[in-house]
């Protein structure tokens, strides 16, 4: 088969390849003008609500049509706000409070930010069910366990968001939430049956389909009920024949990061990307550090030399690029509010709406406080889908309210040495002061229950403040759960702390 320009073209448009830098690479313009659909933006390319705007226009010169896709979850997953952390907490705190109306407002005014600016599609939301607490990439960006209040929500979610111009992307399908492997590294396996399968995990993309969601994001995830050799990225079991054929969705399917472990480590990114289009899906997303034009022209060609070895029918090819060009004519068409609506701090609303308080021994400790504390944050090590370096913690935002307050960060590290003479600064900057634990998913992690276990045999009435999933709520004299780790959870806790909430 011939190598034509129109097959160069198909291929460039099934491509959604990230970059480096605030501003726009000259190879990336270059192609855009040239026919690539779409970018991907990270953290790395967002400094300033007006830089983004200024980028994201840039993009737009070169092709009016571009798809401008993020990874916008909220909480712990934040683009836009990666450097200040989240104004609006993750998806598991909505969950806890169970108001979709409250959830629904919370995607209008992410939506109404993203397309402000000049984003138009969010890779959002995670409507995977958090079956295993123990999931090590899940977790808090889940809005539960139950699988009808997950359903409810991302149908909610999905239809705040699209109605305020911006392209919503259910994700992991078909679902992230019951496996213990992190797909960044590996492949989690997904083993239970095609009834169970269908009773749980599929339930909230059903209710996403139903919803009119435009875009639906791929797992890494080996379904074993479907498939017991390809992962669902790489499945035509799972993309065409369930997600299209049974689930009877007519929207874009993109992939997770095409440079994951868990699929490019058996076959490269290029035979990935060339296997995915093949098996159904109609957009690579290539994020990560895998963001340079040699990698887009590796994919590129590797797609390219896949239709003419019969790999890849070109019709698949022709079909995923009509189905890429009708999410741009859909966001092209669907304009966003001319002026921003709503309350604008509906996150710390939702972020307080959210905090839950046991009391198991109230004659110990003194709340609210009244004077400076001394705040001790057990920071563990997270996964990969979350920024590095983002704020987070009580700390801060309680040392604005109660000036004075001291606070102690500690990492595994610092405490590996041996407890309890790694924590000697932590009992010595609470002497005489009360004592705020803040620890994030401890259940998690072995070091955090110890070092927790050492601090209130010496200060049984510390307060712990949990900022992950609440998995011990009798930690402590007062236990409060925040259920996110956003910067407006812990201004949420910083409050209750003082008796403000």
């Amino acid at each position: 088969m011939i190598r034509s320009r129109e097959l160069l073209r198909l291929a460039d448009t099934v491509l959604l390849p990230g970059f480096v830098g605030t501003t726009a690479p000259g190879w990336l313009r270059r192609r855009l003008a040239d026919g690539l659909a779409g970018v991907v933006l990270f953290s790395r390319n967002v400094d300033t609500p007006p830089q983004v705007a200024a980028l994201t226009a840039v993009l737009r010169a070169e092709n009016p049509d571009v798809l401008i896709g993020i990874d916008e979850e909220t909480g712990d997953v934040t683009r836009l706000e990666a450097r200040t952390g989240s104004s609006r907490p993750g998806n598991y705190a909505l969950g806890v409070v169970d108001d979709l109306a409250l959830t629904e407002a919370v995607a209008v005014d992410v939506a109404q930010d993203l397309a402000a600016a000049g984003i138009n599609v969010d890779f959002a939301p995670a409507a995977d069910i958090n079956s295993n607490p123990d999931n090590p990439v899940i977790g808090l960006r889940s809005f539960g366990a139950d699988p009808a209040l997950v359903a409810r929500h991302t149908a909610a979610w999905i239809r705040g968001l699209q109605s305020a111009g911006v392209a919503a992307c259910a994700k992991h399908f078909p679902g992230h939430g019951d496996t213990a492997v992190d797909s960044h590294h590996g492949v989690p396996v997904v083993g239970v049956t095609r009834e169970e399968l269908a009773e749980v995990e599929l339930w909230p993309f059903r209710a996403a389909i139903a919803e009119g969601v435009r875009s639906i994001m791929t797992g890494h995830l080996l379904v074993t009920a479907y498939d017991d050799e390809l992962p669902a990225t790489l499945s035509p079991h799972i993309l065409t024949r369930l997600l299209r054929e049974e689930l009877g969705f007519d929207g874009m399917i993109v992939t997770d990061g095409i440079e994951m472990t868990a699929v490019s480590g058996p076959y490269g990114i290029g035979g990935a990307s060339a296997r995915a289009i093949a098996a159904g899906a109609d957009s690579i997303c290539v994020g990560g550090e895998n963001s340079d034009e040699a990698i887009v022209e590796h994919i590129r060609e590797a797609v390219v030399d896949a239709v003419t070895s019969g790999l890849l029918p070109e019709e698949r090819l022709v079909d995923a690029a009509r189905r890429v060009r009708a999410l741009a004519a859909w966001t092209s068409c669907t304009a966003p509010p001319a002026a921003r609506t709503g309350d604008r701090g509906i996150g710390l609303t939702a972020a307080r709406r959210a905090v839950r308080v046991t009391v198991n021994s109230s004659g110990r400790v003194a709340l609210p406080l009244t004077g400076p504390a001394h705040v001790v944050e057990l920071a563990p090590v997270m996964n990969l889908a979350i920024d590095k370096g983002m704020p987070w913690g009580v700390g801060e935002p309680l040392a604005k309210l109660l000036p004075g307050t001291t606070v102690l960060r500690l990492e595994e590290p610092d405490v590996a040495a041996g407890l309890p003479g790694a924590l000697d600064a932590a009992f010595t900057g609470a002497d005489g002061r009360p004592l705020v634990i803040v620890v994030r998913d401890a259940h998690r992690y072995p070091w955090q229950l110890e070092a927790i276990e050492v601090l209130l045999a010496a200060r049984p009435d510390a307060v712990v403040v949990e900022m992950g999933l609440p998995g011990r709520t009798d930690l402590g004299a007062v236990h409060v759960a925040t259920h996110g780790a956003a910067r407006v959870c812990g201004q949420a806790a910083a409050e209750l702390l003082i008796g403000a909430l």
